[in-house]
């Protein structure tokens, strides 16, 4: 029976073969992956609880303001520690700028833990950014990927903007997620491998242009593709995306490759997840840095589950520069006085210490309120 690696490196060597137009032979094969730790399959497990439900593939996100805040998290020095958030790749950009020793990506549907498990594979399998959204996107390897390192991001979207997938460049990179995926350890059910190849299909199929899927909402028109994520800056008109310089990436690589990006099923309000990954941090000498929450907040208190989470978030191990970094849509309550003006979200940041004052005088019941209070202006 071939190995899986022998399947990987065949389909790596196809790509050389499709004909759309004659190309020098690609660069060396990427070294091989090493299986990941034990630990880390036992760790995803011990940390989760059971899977919920939530109204969309969301697969990237959709966000436009989410890099907002990266020069304020900078500015505050929020370093270091242990970073938890929320979805799925825009926690790759605050793990750039924060640089945590170890990340959890929480979140209720498992649905996100196994597009992590994608994640986590591409990362090990890419040499560079090139390589990487290659691999994501199932287009061919650039011939001269190792010329790509320094090339600018602009130059990186538009060229992965207009090349297009070819039967041996889709079947590289399938195959370099399966391997990668199956070598993390992780028991995985037929169901989450129809889902696994679902969602790497979605980038296969729509490339840069993949955008938020929502159920009973307004439709995919109003989210913004990956070409703008990637292409988005900070408030300061920085670029901060994880994909805008080399070093970021190959950080990110790195970190992967320790199996130090944990993903984690579980409510924020549940009553083992969020307070688990606590203790563990705990365990380890650390506090966390930074809590990504997006919008699930709002959520959280429409189920009345919100006083769970105080309690969840209030027992994080923290420090005086720990924050909670979350996205505000308005939508009937109004527009956020720190929005800037053209983008639908806004983000927010609010020391934990803050949140866990108004929580020992009685907590928020308001969203509103919640968004607004102890809130960090990014913009200054």
């Amino acid at each position: 029976m071939r190995s899986p690696r022998f399947v990987l490196l065949a389909a790596l060597a196809a790509l050389g073969a499709c004909h759309s137009a004659p190309r020098p032979a690609p660069a060396a094969p990427a070294a091989a992956v090493a299986p990941a730790s034990p630990d880390f399959a036992r760790l995803v497990a011990d940390l989760s609880e059971p899977g919920g439900y939530f109204d969309s593939d969301n697969l990237v996100t959709n966000e436009t303001s989410y890099l907002h805040v990266v020069g304020a998290l900078k500015r505050l020095g929020v370093q270091g520690g242990a970073y938890i958030g929320v979805g799925p790749d825009q926690n790759f950009s605050y793990l750039a700028a924060i640089r945590p020793s170890v990340a959890f990506m929480f979140d209720i549907r498992r649905d996100n833990m196994l597009e992590h498990l994608i994640f986590k594979s591409v990362f090990a399998h890419a040499r560079n950014r090139a390589e990487y959204l290659a691999l994501l996107l199932g287009r061919p390897v650039p011939a001269d990927v190792d010329a790509w390192r320094d090339r600018p991001l602009a130059a990186l979207v538009a060229h992965f903007d207009t090349v297009t997938v070819t039967p041996a460049s889709e079947a590289a990179a399938r195959a370099a997620v399966t391997e990668g995926i199956r070598r993390t350890g992780i028991p995985l059910d037929s169901s989450d491998w129809a889902t696994i190849r679902r969602f790497h299909g979605a980038f296969i199929a729509d490339g840069l242009d993949i955008r938020y899927e929502s159920r009973g909402r307004p439709g995919r028109g109003f989210f913004p593709s990956l070409h703008d994520l990637l292409l988005a800056r900070d408030v300061d008109g920085s670029e901060a995306s994880y994909l805008a310089h080399e070093a970021d990436f190959q950080f990110l690589k790195d970190l992967e490759a320790r199996d130090r990006v944990i993903p984690v099923t579980g409510n924020l309000a549940g009553p083992k997840a969020l307070q688990a990954v606590g203790a563990w941090v705990r365990s380890q000498n650390e506090h966390v840095s930074a809590l990504y929450t997006s919008n699930a907040e709002d959520y959280v208190m429409r189920d009345g589950m919100f006083p769970q989470f105080e309690r969840n978030v209030v027992s994080l191990p923290r420090d005086a520069k720990s924050v909670i970094i979350r996205s505000y849509f308005g939508g009937f309550r109004g527009q956020h006085p720190f929005n800037v003006p053209g983008f639908r979200s806004t983000q927010l940041l609010q020391p934990i210490d803050a949140f866990a004052a108004a929580v020992a005088k009685g907590g928020y019941q308001d969203y509103y309120v919640l968004v607004t209070d102890g809130a960090i202006d990014p913009r200054r």
